[in-house]
């Protein structure tokens, strides 16, 4: 499997290139004009400081899997013509190969074509190629069972400590019970 990581994805959009790629889809030049409006907006960082930006897309609002989409859709029908399975949610990105060789020449292709085609840079020391078992994508993992062939999904490794510390978290053994001295606990 190609685990492919786009560096500071929402970071790096270019605006232009994204609204170019919406007026073929939107004929409703009143929303490119409000995306446009969206994309320019100030930012109030928490700490109260006003960021103004002149490319990328805010990350974590309703818009932002929408626009990767309309950004990374290229990638997809390119992909899509090479005659590659793969899976995306947003800039997250697996795409499935038959062996180690074939998933490092297809990294060297999609990378070049991110890069050149797309004006983005692929993370190199997030990506990966690899067995999908070794890897997760939002938050899972696939696992072949040895016995049958049949793929499984199962919680990343990741996703399973932060679960089982969470868990840990709120049932440690020193907090007592709730009735305190009380009860003779």
């Amino acid at each position: 499997m190609v685990d492919l990581d786009l560096d500071k994805f929402f970071d790096r959009v270019h605006w232009e290139r994204l609204l170019a790629r919406l007026g073929k889809l939107v004929k409703d030049d009143r929303l490119i004009a409000l995306i446009r409006r969206m994309l320019k907006a100030r930012v109030v960082m928490p700490d109260g400081v006003v960021v103004t930006t002149e490319e990328g897309t805010p990350q974590g609002g309703p818009l932002s899997p929408l626009l990767s989409n309309i950004v990374l859709d290229e990638l997809d029908w390119e992909l899509s013509r090479r005659g590659h399975r793969f899976v995306r949610y947003a800039d997250d990105q697996n795409i499935y190969v038959r062996s180690q060789r074939a998933g490092e020449r297809v990294m060297a292709n999609v990378r070049d074509f991110i890069e050149r085609k797309l004006r983005l840079k692929v993370n190199l020391a997030k990506s990966a190629v690899a067995k999908p078992e070794e890897r997760h994508f939002l938050g899972f993992r696939l696992r072949r069972d040895p016995e049958d062939g049949a793929v499984e999904v199962d919680l990343s490794k990741r996703s399973k400590e932060r679960v089982d510390e969470k868990i840990r978290h709120k049932t440690r053994r020193n907090r007592g019970s709730r009735c305190g001295r009380r009860c003779g606990s």
